[in-house]
């Protein structure tokens, strides 16, 4: 197997330590129903002898979510909807799932939405709201607070994505401007039980960031979303509509997204069933059968996806002089998601961005791999995951006429290595657990 076979392994098995059926199933196994229709033992009880179950989700992984959960509960589910990216459908007979646009919200989405509002009011105190959520589940739900408009909102995410904004800084802004997230989807449940299980994709596993925390205290403010459109210089380039709101929301005249402490928290249950974590240990595990000394670097990567890439390459050519952390055959493992300041008219993402920064560093270091990619299996607006880059690559893209400084100037990554050869294209994974960096060195 050569290095290249063997990073792709070993991030393969990493998806696969990330499958949502198992995650799902295993936590809907403490979940205690009557029997009609259900494959779970009895437990302690959460749903009434007569209550029904509404599914209701949104993000990436979510539609596999709703497929798991189905066969997990049978016909106690009565009706359900989840908002799904474009392509992540799946087998599911009760939940509708609803296409919609991501990482820009569109008109679908909102009607998504509002879709997922209108079933979580019609729960009964004796009823269950099962929450599905993963990441992109923010995005895949716009429902912009009137008067701000789908497309304001729409400009405001662009906005935000070319300055860089992390994903916690996104959703504090989105939250802030929406009658659904932050904790507003358990408040329109009225007393019904609320029980969601999230698939992190947010570093650190924060309740309130994931999928901007439909159902979990907020614990951002009015003014911390304004703070952060003025931190990025974008404050004034936003729709008056949105500024206004945010400034009210400051003043105290607009009420707060529900806080730590909020009663209605009482009756709402919030489990973390997937994360990163997963997918690192997958990989640290499959390294090692390998044949390759694993060493986990880190699993809160953050950083400009540049930065990072050129940096891994440094640190790959300390282990072959012998003064790196650990000694060849390894593999470095990281988790966690990079950003990209777009100053660029081209097309990528993170993970390609990394991976390109990678391939000018390396020029021609022997016997080194470095890959990046998205276990949500898309890096951007993008069909791939993500790339891998060698010392090689710099030398192909030279033959081929392909000006790998210039693509990265442009923040043009996705033909550069599509003409290398160098993307990983996965499809849909049905999962969604952050990013994975390994660098491999023979």
């Amino acid at each position: 197997m050569t290095l290249r076979e063997s990073a792709r392994a070993v991030f393969d098995a990493a998806l696969r330590a990330g499958d949502v059926r198992p995650l799902v199933q295993r936590a809907l196994a403490g979940l205690s129903l009557p029997p009609t229709g259900s494959v779970l033992p009895p437990r302690s009880r959460v749903l009434a002898p007569h209550g029904r179950v509404l599914v209701v989700g949104a993000g990436k992984a979510s539609g596999a979510m709703a497929a798991a959960a189905e066969q997990a509960l049978g016909d106690r589910i009565v009706d359900g909807v989840v908002a799904v990216k474009d392509g992540h459908l799946a087998p599911t007979r009760r939940v509708r799932l609803l296409e919609s646009g991501h990482p820009v919200p569109d008109a679908r989405g909102a009607a998504a939405a509002r879709a997922i509002h209108d079933l979580a009011r019609t729960a009964r105190p004796d009823d269950l709201l099962l929450v599905l959520i993963s990441g992109g589940g923010s995005a895949l739900t716009p429902a912009p607070a009137p008067p701000i408009t789908l497309e304001e909102k729409q400009a405001l995410t662009r906005l935000l994505l070319r300055a860089g904004a992390t994903i916690n800084q996104l959703n504090a802004v989105r939250k802030h401007c929406s009658i659904l997230k932050g904790g507003q989807l358990a408040r329109a449940a009225g007393g019904a039980r609320v029980h969601a299980l999230l698939l992190s994709d947010v570093i650190g596993d924060p309740l309130d960031v994931i999928a901007s925390g439909p159902t979990a205290p907020d614990e951002s403010t009015y003014a911390d979303a304004l703070g952060i459109l003025e931190r990025f210089g974008i404050a004034e380039q936003v729709a008056p509509s949105i500024r206004r709101r945010l400034e009210e929301g400051r003043r105290g005249a607009l009420p707060e997204t529900p806080k730590p402490g909020d009663p209605l928290f009482a009756r709402v249950t919030n489990t973390v069933i997937g994360n990163n974590q997963l997918v690192v240990t997958a990989a640290v595990e499959r390294a090692r059968a390998l044949g390759f000394t694993p060493h986990l670097l880190t699993r809160t990567l953050e950083g400009e996806a540049r930065e990072v890439g050129t940096g891994f390459v440094r640190m790959a050519r300390d282990i072959r002089a012998g003064t790196g952390p650990v000694r060849p055959p390894c593999c470095l493992v990281a988790g966690g998601e990079t950003t990209v300041t777009v100053t660029g008219q081209g097309s990528g993402g993170r993970c390609q961005e990394l991976a390109l920064a990678a391939a000018i560093e390396m020029g021609g270091l022997p016997d080194v791999v470095v890959l990046a990619a998205g276990t949500d299996g898309s890096d951007g607006p993008t069909a791939a995951a993500g790339a891998l880059a060698d010392g090689e690559s710099a030398a192909r893209a030279r033959v081929l006429g392909v000006d790998l400084a210039a693509r990265l100037a442009d923040n043009d990554a996705n033909p550069a290595l599509s003409a290398l050869g160098d993307l990983i294209v996965t499809g849909p994974s049905n999962t969604n657990l952050l990013d994975l960096y390994l660098v491999l060195v023979g």
